[in-house]
């Protein structure tokens, strides 16, 4: 007969390894879940997409009481665009932040907790990103395949539009700014021609020497006061008819006459 004794005491010890392994396993999971939900979303609340919902939860008893018509399918469709254009930005993030995550992962500068907000943020995503296509198939067959294409083209022109916004703000500063160096550059020259103009005047009022006998210069002022002071002391010569007739005696000269008088 088998020794059932001796083999309940193994028995209830691997009973009480394999309950207390169980105990500990479905302690840690709910411990881990309860941590990973208290962790703060990676991303803010999707604002578009409960928009979106609100849209589609709209009660029909509401909105006859209130005479309200209901949401068109094309306001429908437009706020699922605006879904997938918040989607495309949040994977674009995602793809850009996870290589410099996980290097900071590997060298310990960053803890679990983050790698795991970020690896929530990416399941979250790719959840959001099926129902978006099961919700744009559900309208016309066949979308799916094709919105977030569309949704792509919008993001461009959204961001084309803050550039433009942002060059058109920096516009105003740089016409101060050249409006400013112009006028420097203006003063500049104006103060040059002044300059110049001084220069001209200066050069003008001073009084040129006109050179005399010996290599000497003098004044002109000088030399017209001489001009004018000999008017009246001024020597007329006349040639003797007498004199200069052939026979006559004298070999010919010349008579002074005095000062000439009025």
């Amino acid at each position: 007969m088998v020794d059932w004794l001796s083999l309940a005491v193994p028995l209830a010890y691997l009973g009480v390894l394999i309950g207390s392994l169980a105990t500990f396993s479905s302690l840690y999971r709910k411990r881990k879940a309860q941590k990973a939900a208290s962790l703060e979303a990676w991303f803010p609340a999707h604002l578009q997409r409960d928009i979106y919902f609100s849209l589609m939860h709209l009660d029909p008893s509401s909105q006859s009481e209130k005479k309200t018509p209901a949401v068109p399918e094309s306001v429908l469709k437009a706020s699922l665009l605006r879904r997938a254009t918040e989607d495309i930005r949040r994977v674009m993030t995602l793809r850009s932040q996870k290589q410099a995550l996980s290097m900071l992962l590997q060298r310990g500068s960053v803890g679990d907790d983050l790698w795991q907000r970020f690896l929530r943020a990416e399941k979250e995503m790719e959840d959001e990103v099926r129902d978006v296509v099961a919700e744009a198939n559900a309208y016309v067959p066949g979308w799916g395949q094709v919105i977030f294409q569309s949704a792509n083209e919008m993001l461009n022109n959204d961001l084309y539009r803050v550039r433009v916004a942002e060059h058109q703000e920096k516009i105003k500063e740089e016409r101060e700014w050249w409006d400013k160096k112009k006028s420097s550059i203006q003063e500049g020259f104006m103060k040059e021609l002044n300059e110049e103009e001084k220069e001209k005047k200066e050069g003008s009022t001073q009084v040129p020497a006109t050179p005399a006998k010996g290599g000497e210069s003098v004044p002109v002022a000088v030399a017209a006061a001489s001009v004018q002071g000999s008017d009246d002391d001024a020597v007329l010569v006349e040639a003797d008819p007498s004199v200069n007739s052939p026979g006559s005696p004298s070999g010919g000269g010349k008579k002074k006459k005095g000062k000439g008088k009025k």
